[in-house]
C-alpha cells in the first residue's frame, strides 16, 4: 500500500524500517478504504514517522508506551512549528492537528484505545464515583444521548472543582455546589441551566447512596424556574426559507445533499435525528411514501413524499452517495465515510441561514421544525393535525410551536396597526 503513494524505494524502506512501521502501513491502508485524499497520507506519514522516532528515544517502544506519550508529543510538535505570531487558539489546532492521525492508528492497533479525540469525553469522577455512568444506562434505563448530557454537565462541575482546588468529592460543600451555579448560569441558556441543575441532583444523590459523601447535598441546587410557553417560536418566513434554499451551492457534493437534508427538515417539520436515523428502507419509491420510524415519542410517521424532495433526494443518490454497503441514506462528504450525525445536520442548517443573511436566535435544524409548524398554523391546520404531522404524543406539545399568529403580529409590525 505504501508503493501506492509514495515513488522513492528509500521513502518506503525508511518507514518500514521504524518499529511502528507495520502499523502505519495498516493505518494507510485503512486510510485508503475510508477514501481519504493522498494529501493526508503524504502529511500524516511522516509525522507518525516522527513520533515512533520521539517514542524510541523515551525508552524501549511499544504500541502501550506510545499511547502514554501522545500529549508529550504533541506538545513537542507545537513548539517545533509553532510561529510566534500564534495565539492560544492556533496552538491548539496545531496539537490537535498532530494528536489526531496518532490516535487514529492507535485505535486501529490497540482494543478498548480511545484517545483523546475530539468527539471522545473521558468519565468525570471516574476514580471516586465509578460506578456512576453504570447506573444512568442499567438502573435508570438512559439511552446513550441522555447519558453524553450528563457526561457535558459533570465534566463542567469538574472543571470548575479544579479551578477552585478542590481534590475530591468529600471537600464539597453547599457554598461550593451555589458559586458553581452562579459561576455557569451566565454562559448558558435557560433551559440548559435547568438540565445542569438536573444532572447535579441526580449526581449528588447517587454519592449519598454510594456513601461517597457524608451528606445529601441535591436539595442545595435549586432548579432555574422556568414557564411554559415563555419562549417565543425560532420560525422564519416562506420567503426567508426560498432564500435559504437559494443560498445552496448545488454543484458541489455537499451542496446537492444539503439540499435534499434541507427540503426533508422544512417539508416535514423533522428533527435533526430523525433525517440523520433515515435508510434506504424508509423510502418507498413504488407508492411515493416517506416513512419516519425513529420518532421521538418512540412511535413512527409516513408521509407522502412530495415531488420536489423526492427529485432532491435522488440527485443526491445518483451523483453523491458513496457505494457502501451501509442502508443509511444520508453521509458525510469528506472522509471518514460514515453516516451523518444530527449534530452536522443542525450545524449545516446555521450554516446556510447565515449564509442567506438570515438573523434568528439559535439557529438551527428545530428553525425549520418551528417554521414548517408555523406555515401549518397560518394555514389554519387543526392543532390535532398538525401534532399528528410533525409527531407529537399530545396536543398540549404542539402549544409549544403555535402560541402565536407569527404572520399577523409581522403585519401589525410593518403596516397600519389601526387599520388591522
Amino acid at each position: 500500500m505504501l508503493e501506492h503513494y509514495f515513488v522513492k524505494h528509500q521513502t518506503v524502506d525508511r518507514v518500514r524500517g521504524c518499529w511502528l512501521g507495520d502499523a502505519i502501513e495498516r493505518y494507510v491502508a485503512w486510510l485508503d478504504s475510508e477514501g481519504y485524499a493522498k494529501r493526508n497520507v503524504y502529511r500524516r506519514v511522516p509525522l507518525l514517522c516522527r513520533f515512533a522516532t520521539f517514542v524510541e528515544a523515551e525508552g524501549t517502544p511499544s504500541l502501550e508506551r506510545a499511547a502514554a506519550l501522545v500529549e508529550d508529543f504533541a506538545e513537542h510538535w507545537v513548539r517545533d512549528h509553532a510561529r510566534e505570531d500564534m495565539d492560544a487558539a492556533a496552538k491548539n489546532k496545531l496539537a490537535e492537528e498532530a494528536r489526531n492521525p496518532i490516535n487514529q492508528l492507535l485505535r486501529l492497533e490497540l482494543p478498548g484505545y480511545v484517545g483523546g479525540g475530539r468527539h471522545a469525553r473521558a468519565d468525570p469522577f471516574r476514580d471516586e464515583a465509578t460506578g456512576f455512568f453504570t447506573y444512568l444506562r442499567e438502573e435508570r434505563g438512559l439511552k446513550p444521548a441522555s447519558i453524553a448530557h450528563y457526561r457535558i454537565d459533570l465534566n463542567r462541575f469538574a472543571r470548575f472543582l479544579a479551578r477552585q482546588g478542590i481534590g475530591s468529592l468529600r471537600e464539597v460543600s453547599v457554598a461550593t455546589l451555589a458559586a458553581f451555579v452562579v459561576d455557569s448560569a451566565p454562559a448558558l441558556a435557560r433551559n440548559t441551566r435547568r438540565s445542569l441543575c438536573a444532572s447535579l441532583q441526580v449526581f449528588l444523590r447517587y454519592c449519598y447512596r454510594e456513601h461517597i459523601l457524608a451528606a445529601d447535598l441535591s436539595a442545595a441546587v435549586e432548579m432555574p424556574q422556568t414557564y411554559r410557553l415563555a419562549e417565543l417560536p425560532r420560525s422564519i418566513s416562506w420567503d426567508d426559507v426560498r432564500r435559504m434554499l437559494a443560498a445552496v451551492d448545488r454543484r458541489s457534493a455537499r451542496g446537492i445533499r444539503d439540499y435534499a437534508i434541507l427540503l426533508l427538515l422544512v417539508t416535514y417539520g423533522l428533527r435533526a435525528h430523525e433525517v440523520a436515523e433515515l435508510t434506504l428502507d424508509d423510502i418507498d419509491w413504488a407508492r411515493e411514501r416517506l416513512c419516519v420510524p425513529e420518532r421521538k415519542a418512540g412511535h413512527s410517521s409516513v408521509y407522502p413524499l412530495a415531488a420536489v424532495v423526492g427529485e432532491a433526494i435522488v440527485a443526491y443518490l445518483q451523483e453523491v452517495r458513496p457505494k457502501t454497503s451501509d442502508r443509511h441514506v444520508f453521509f458525510r462528504v469528506l472522509a471518514p465515510v460514515h453516516p451523518l450525525r444530527s449534530s452536522a445536520i443542525s450545524q449545516s442548517v446555521g450554516h446556510y441561514l447565515r449564509l442567506a443573511g438570515i438573523e434568528v436566535r439559535r439557529a438551527g435544524s428545530h428553525t425549520l421544525r418551528h417554521t414548517c409548524v408555523q406555515h401549518l398554523v397560518d394555514a389554519d391546520v387543526s392543532i390535532k393535525v398538525i401534532g399528528d404531522y410533525v409527531g407529537h404524543r399530545s396536543a398540549s406539545a404542539t402549544g409549544v410551536y403555535t402560541k402565536i399568529a407569527t404572520e399577523a403580529l409581522r403585519e401589525v409590525a410593518m403596516g397600519d396597526g389601526e387599520a388591522l
